[in-house]
């Protein structure tokens, strides 16, 4: 506790705090601190749920370094304000004894597929303006990628337990195990008298290399493991990680974490260029990751990998090009292999719905706020951007619920009119 009432203390308050406006959710940060420093957690508890009703699962993932202690004015001159610390202490007191108030019922009831971090923000915000709200989701717990796809050691699961608990504070109903498209569809949900419907279902569509081997029996996709990564028993002693997202990063560091394992992550550029975040490759090397750069996986056998080194060249302009050096392929041994290189959508309700668009990605096409071209429907986080932060999707969904209100009101100004 010392530590963080120290690092609340070496916040400088600033009236033009950047640190605000580096996060993506413009949390109060400045006013936050000077809250907890007065004692008022209650309040500083209510004002960083109001403004993310994640607060508490963002203080433990976000990236900070590129959000708020990122742009943290103490950058200049030496160390950063470590907010997401005093924001995690906050928050998680807050979720243990918050008890939230739905305003009286408007007659509104909108069905939110998936139960991810889009799907609870707009769920939380709209119960609270007295919506009557119906999460459906295929997985048995709510959390989308929270639950299923980041590791116990970054998000323990008893938060989003206890965000349930808040979540049935505002008679939030919940229906899991349930598959919209192949036996309900969002037809039966309007007929059955939703106002509104919004789609939030993630992306758990492993991208595939499209080379052979893929379908060997050692071979495993990134966002399958870490699901439930008590189901693979049988790894070996010898595992490559083909790709370098924090999804990669996560399933090096929970391997690492169960197992005696040698862990190699192949990528196929350079340090520079690895997409997951500086902390979670450093933590992830300091656990015992063991990276190879510029290896283009072409093969993959029971074996091992084969792979071509890419030599780095660079014309007359500084432009960078990459050309696989064919004739000095060569395997790496490895038991098993696993795929992580990111995820789609999956495809299950667009296919059986009318008049809702898709790109070529297969990401529902919505406006700057939301709407899908199906009147009615919404759609917000992973599925309409592809893979993002959670604070990203939180930013996001705020607009969506506004828009999602708003819709609702004036369906039913039309209709009395």
């Amino acid at each position: 506790m010392a530590d963080v009432i120290d690092e609340a203390k070496r916040c400088l308050k600033c009236k033009r705090p950047l640190c605000k406006e580096g996060c993506p959710v413009r949390t109060p940060i400045n006013e936050i601190m000077q809250m907890f420093l007065d004692g008022k957690m209650d309040e500083a508890g209510e004002k960083l749920f109001s403004n993310n009703p994640l607060s508490a699962i963002c203080a433990l993932i976000c990236p900070h370094e590129k959000n708020c202690t990122g742009h943290c004015v103490l950058n200049r001159k030496g160390s950063p304000i470590k907010f997401y610390e005093v924001e995690n202490y906050i928050s998680t007191f807050y979720l243990e004894k918050a008890r939230l108030q739905r305003a009286e019922p408007n007659g509104f009831h909108v069905g939110i597929i998936g139960a991810g971090p889009a799907g609870i923000t707009i769920a939380i915000i709209l119960a609270e303006k007295g919506f009557d709200i119906t999460i459906i989701d295929s997985k048995d717990k709510i959390g989308g990628v929270l639950r299923y796809g980041i590791p116990e050691f970054r998000l323990p699961k008893e938060l989003l337990d206890k965000l349930l608990v808040r979540m049935y504070d505002l008679n939030i109903k919940f229906r899991p195990n349930t598959l919209i498209g192949p036996s309900i569809t969002i037809d039966d949900m309007f007929r059955d008298g939703y106002d509104a419907v919004f789609i939030g279902t993630g992306v758990w569509k492993p991208n595939r290399l499209k080379i052979p081997g893929e379908s060997l029996g050692n071979v495993h996709f990134a966002i399958d493991y870490l699901k439930n990564p008590d189901s693979y028993q049988n790894l070996g002693d010898n595992i490559a990680i083909i790709g370098a997202g924090n999804v990669a990063m996560d399933v090096a560091r929970t391997i690492l974490r169960k197992t005696h394992a040698t862990v190699s992550c192949i990528f196929f550029r350079g340090r520079d260029e690895v997409t997951a975040t500086d902390e979670e490759l450093n933590l992830a090397i300091l656990d015992g990751l063991k990276m190879r750069y510029y290896l283009n996986t072409v093969r993959i056998e029971s074996d091992g990998i084969v792979v071509e080194p890419v030599i780095e060249q660079k014309n007359d302009e500084g432009e960078v090009t990459y050309i696989n050096a064919t004739q000095n392929a060569y395997k790496i041994p490895a038991s098993s292999v696993i795929i992580a290189i990111g995820q789609g959508p999956q495809s299950n309700i667009v296919s059986t719905s009318k008049n809702i668009d898709t790109n070529q990605r297969g990401l529902i096409q919505t406006t700057t706020n939301g709407e899908t071209t199906r009147e009615g429907v919404f759609a917000g986080g992973d599925v309409v951007y592809g893979a993002k932060t959670v604070v990203e999707a939180v930013a996001v969904s705020k607009m969506v619920a506004k828009e999602i209100e708003d819709y609702c009101y004036a369906k039913r100004n039309k209709e009395n009119s």
